[in-house]
C-alpha cells in the first residue's frame, strides 16, 4: 500500500498526498496537487524544506557526514581515481574501463583549446577586473563561438557541449589568470594530464622550461575531486533553473558560476584565509576564539560548520591530508597559517562551545591554504572551484534536460504588498 500524507486545512477539510521514497534519504511528501485541490502554496523560503527534483547523482548525508557521487564515497573516488575519471562517473553513472578511459580523455584532450577569437576576447576587460568578472562574460560568449551543437533536445549536441565545457574550463581559467598578470597565455600540450596542463598553462612562462611536480598536480586533481558535486546547492540549483527555460548550456553555466561567485557560497575558502591573516599568529588563536564566543563582537569563525553536514565533513579530511602533502613537499611544513588552522582546528574540536553546535572544519578551512601554497592567487580560487564543479553542473544540467518531468521553474510566493488601488492623476497625489 502506497504511503500517503495528510493534510489538514483550516476549514476542516483534508487531503491526501503521496509519500515517495528515495533509494536513501529521507522521504519526501508530493505537493505537486496542493494549489489545485486546496488553493494554497507552501512557504519555504531558501527551499530548505523542498526538494526541487529527483536526482540519482549525488547524495549527502549531512548527519552521518557522507558524501556519494552515484554511490560512491568521495573518500574512495579521491583516493583510486583521477578527475576524469569523476567526470565520467558524474556524466554516464558509472566509473570507466580502461577502454572507456582512454576514449574519454583522448575526447577531452582534444577540446583543450579555444577559438582564437575567443582568446582575444580577454583583451576587452580591464586588467584589473576579478577573474570571475572575465569567467561570467567568457563562458557564456562560448555560445557565440561553438553555436554548431546547442540544440539542447539533441543528446549529440549535449554530449559535444558537455565535453567542450569540461575541456576548455581549465583553458580559459588559466587566461583568466595570465591576462590578469599580464603574462602571455600558455596553450594546452596533448601529451599532459588534464590537472598537469592546467598547472602548466597556469603556471609555465616562455623564459623556463616547466617541470610537472606529481605531488602538487596529484593535489590539484583532488580538489577538483571534492569540488565536482554536492546535490542541489545554490550554484546547482541555478544551473537547473536556468536549464529549465531551455537556454543553452554555455549560459546556464556561466549563471552557476556567477552564482558561485557569492561570498556565502564559493568564497568561503578565501574567508578562511583571510581570518587566518587577522589572527596572524598561534599565540592569538585564545583570543580569537574567545571574541567568536562573544555574540557581541562580531566575529565569526569560519570554515566551520556546514548548511548541509551536522558531522566532519568528508572532504575536510582528505583536505586536510592533502594539505599535509603539498607543504612537505614544498617544505613549508612549518608554515605560519598552516600551524596556526591546526591549532584552531584543536581547540574548535575540543572546545564544547563548538562541538554542542557541531562547529567542525569543513572543507573550505583547508582547501585556501593548500591553494596558496600552490602559488595560486585568493582572487582565483572561486575560478578553481568553478572548473571543478564545472563537471557536476553539466551532469545536472544534462539529468534534467532528460528528466520527462521537468518543466521550466516558477516558485511561487507569499504576497504582503499593497491590495488593489486606484491611480490618482499627477496633481492630486
Amino acid at each position: 500500500m502506497p504511503k500517503t500524507a495528510t493534510l489538514k486545512l483550516p476549514d476542516g477539510k483534508t487531503i491526501d498526498f503521496p509519500v515517495l521514497p528515495g533509494t536513501v534519504g529521507p522521504e519526501v511528501v508530493d505537493i505537486r496537487a496542493l494549489y489545485g485541490k486546496a488553493g494554497m502554496f507552501t512557504y519555504d523560503p531558501g527551499f530548505l524544506s523542498t526538494a526541487s527534483c529527483s536526482s540519482s547523482i549525488t547524495y549527502i548525508d549531512g548527519d552521518a557526514g557522507v558524501l556519494l557521487y552515484r554511490g560512491y564515497p568521495i573518500e574512495q573516488l579521491a583516493q583510486h581515481c583521477d578527475f576524469l575519471e569523476v567526470c565520467y562517473l558524474l556524466l554516464y553513472g558509472e566509473l570507466p574501463n580502461r577502454k572507456q578511459k582512454d576514449e574519454f580523455v583522448g575526447i577531452v584532450t582534444h577540446h583543450t583549446m579555444v577559438h582564437e577569437q575567443l582568446a582575444r576576447l580577454y583583451q576587452g576587460f580591464r586588467r584589473d577586473a576579478h577573474p570571475m568578472a572575465v569567467m561570467v562574460g567568457v563562458v557564456g560568449a562560448l555560445s557565440a563561438f561553438y553555436h554548431d551543437a546547442l540544440d539542447i533536445n539533441d543528446a549529440h549536441h549535449r554530449t559535444i557541449s558537455a565535453f567542450r565545457l569540461i575541456a576548455k574550463m581549465p583553458t580559459i581559467v588559466a587566461m583568466s589568470y595570465k591576462y590578469s598578470i599580464g603574462q602571455p597565455f600558455v596553450y594546452p600540450l596533448n601529451h599532459l594530464s588534464y590537472t598537469a596542463n592546467f598547472m602548466r598553462m597556469m603556471f609555465a612562462v616562455p623564459a623556463a622550461e616547466f617541470k610537472v611536480n606529481d605531488v602538487l598536480v596529484r593535489a590539484m586533481d583532488r580538489i577538483f575531486i571534492l569540488h565536482a558535486d554536492h546535490e542541489q546547492n545554490a550554484s546547482t540549483s541555478t544551473v537547473r533553473l536556468s536549464g529549465s527555460s531551455g537556454a543553452n548550456p554555455y549560459a546556464c553555466i556561466a549563471a552557476g558560476i556567477a552564482c558561485l561567485w557569492g561570498p556565502a557560497h564559493g568564497g568561503a575558502n578565501e574567508a578562511c584565509l583571510e581570518m587566518l591573516e587577522e589572527i596572524g599568529d598561534v599565540s592569538k588563536v585564545g583570543e580569537f576564539i574567545g571574541k567568536v564566543k562573544d555574540k557581541n563582537s562580531g566575529v565569526r569563525l569560519m570554515g566551520f560548520g556546514h548548511r548541509v553536514y551536522k558531522n566532519y565533513d568528508p572532504r575536510a579530511k582528505l583536505m586536510r591530508e592533502t594539505c599535509h602533502e603539498v607543504l612537505n613537499e614544498l617544505g613549508l611544513h612549518n608554515d605560519r597559517l598552516f600551524r596556526l588552522a591546526l591549532a584552531l582546528e584543536k581547540i574548535a574540536l575540543e572546545d564544547d562551545y563548538f562541538v554542542s553546535r557541531k562547529l567542525y572544519p569543513n572543507v573550505d578551512f583547508y582547501s585556501g591554504i593548500v591553494q596558496r601554497a600552490l602559488g595560486i592567487p585568493v582572487a582565483m580560487f572561486t575560478c578553481i572551484f568553478s572548473l571543478a564543479r564545472t563537471a557536476g553542473w553539466i551532469a545536472q544540467w544534462q539529468e534534467m534536460i532528460t528528466d520527462p518531468e521537468y518543466k521550466i521553474g516558477r516558485p511561487r510566493q507569499l504576497y504582503k504588498g499593497a491590495t488593489k488601488r486606484d491611480v490618482k492623476p499627477l496633481d492630486k497625489r
